[in-house]
């Protein structure tokens, strides 16, 4: 397995609006922040991965290990 460490921080987002809030993407919810609505954050979790972890949690997102140059066994990939 690879060295390298990685983190997993869960971050809540609370935003007050006019309206009910709808989005889509995390652009977004910044953009909705920004220009029309109040909104502010708040870190729930942090913690440490090794690889096999990190692998897994991106699998989890619908993502792919290779985001971080990982095997799904969490090795550092060749290329």
């Amino acid at each position: 397995m690879t060295n390298r460490k990685f983190y997993k921080t869960i971050i809540q987002v609370e935003v007050l609006s006019e309206q009910p809030f709808e989005y889509n993407t995390l652009d977004d919810i910044a953009r909705a922040i920004n220009d029309d609505c109040s909104g502010q954050t708040t870190t729930l979790s942090s913690e440490e991965l090794d690889g096999k972890q990190a692998a897994e949690a991106l699998m989890e997102q619908a993502s792919d290990p290779a985001f971080f140059r990982l095997t799904e066994e969490g090795e550092d990939s060749r290329g």
